[in-house]
């Protein structure tokens, strides 16, 4: 655990939190390569000649074993790794079985999809989840605090998909002009921005109708994906906000007159944002690889559902790539966590076992 040395002053805390983080990035990186070891193994074991997969049943003899050769299937293992592992640090990650593009093109235009999916779900598992949990943890044991605990467990357990098909029978009937499949609007045409996260470039460009209208098309999406989110965040605040209440120095601030609301807001709640920012950050990483069924029932064209599909057809290439990037931002996603846990509780930033 991380612990804070007074001596050696402001200096001294600044270098061993950047140690921290070194040998966080070192570890990460360990990840990654051992991630992308396993896929590749995986890969080798299925069933199937990837390269008659992406020639087809009618494909001579010839044919199949002259693609084999272009794609190095025929060299040993170790060259293959080596070669995978080399073309995915410089984001190559060959062609695509099926449609013969590259692997990366096609993730680059599909990412920004699922990664604005993801940011609004966080948004709304935060605005909503955070605030509810603090709630329930002041006024526990009361009617509030079990409605919310009701809410809190009905969002865990019903699965996302069903959501999502609630908030589409609930525009239908009520809200018939709000849209509910797709990204954007025919309207808006092939519109393209520097990002490809519409709500972005819609202000980046000063197309704020743009904004508007992907706001109201990711509104139900990523509430839908938020909901399970939502109660576990709304639980574990809750949880932590009672644990921290029974502290001798949160006792002391009560006893001295200080307000519950000052108190609730200004010290219970840093000391509780702890264990909610761990829970986001894996749920954004696995937000990015299983935001499929949401996104298939809202036509949302994402990065999550083309994986889902490389997946049935045995595309093996972009199958790769689509865990080793989901892999990357669960490395990426724990690093800012890190950071950020590590700025709000000063005693994290020293170095570890000291």
């Amino acid at each position: 655990m991380l612990k804070l040395s007074t001596a050696g002053g402001g200096d001294r805390v600044t270098a061993g939190f950047f140690e921290f983080l070194f040998r966080r990035i070192i570890g990460f990186a360990g990840v990654l390569l051992v991630l992308a070891l396993i896929i590749f193994v995986l890969a080798r074991v299925v069933p199937g000649d990837p390269a008659r997969i992406a020639l087809g049943p009618t494909a001579s003899a010839e044919q199949v074993e002259t693609l084999r050769a272009e794609m190095g299937l025929d060299d040993p293992l170790p060259v293959q790794f080596f070669n995978f592992l080399g073309g995915a640090v410089q984001g190559d990650f060959g062609k695509s079985l099926i449609s013969g593009k590259p692997v990366a093109q096609e993730i680059a235009g599909l990412l920004p999809a699922t990664l604005e999916l993801v940011l609004a779900t966080l948004i709304i598992m935060l605005v909503i989840g955070l605030p509810f949990g603090v709630l329930a943890a002041r006024y526990r044991n009361t009617w509030f605090d079990a409605i919310l605990q009701i809410v809190s467990l009905v969002g865990v357990t019903m699965p996302s998909f069903l959501f999502a098909i609630l908030l589409q029978l609930f525009a239908a009937f009520y809200l018939t002009d709000w849209p509910i499949l797709g990204r954007a609007s025919r309207e808006l045409g092939d519109f393209a921005g520097p990002t490809g996260l519409l709500t972005l470039d819609g202000l980046l460009t000063g197309r704020f109708d743009v904004t508007l209208d992907a706001l109201r098309h990711l509104a139900f999406p990523a509430l839908a994906l938020a909901m399970a989110g939502i109660g576990q965040i709304m639980r574990i605040t809750r949880s932590a906000m009672i644990e921290h209440q029974r502290r001798d120095h949160v006792q002391t601030l009560r006893s001295f007159g200080v307000p519950g609301r000052v108190v609730t807001f200004r010290y219970l709640l840093k000391l509780s944002a702890i264990a909610p920012l761990t829970i986001m950050g894996l749920e954004f990483a696995s937000l990015i690889g299983n935001a499929f069924v949401v996104e298939m029932v809202f036509s949302w064209g994402g990065f999550a559902s083309a994986g889902l599909e490389a997946i049935m057809q045995k595309d093996l290439n972009a199958v790769m790539a689509v865990v080793l990037v989901s892999g990357m931002f669960f490395v990426v996603a724990n690093l800012v966590i890190d950071i950020l846990i590590g700025l709000i509780d000063p005693r994290l930033r020293m170095k570890e076992g000291h």
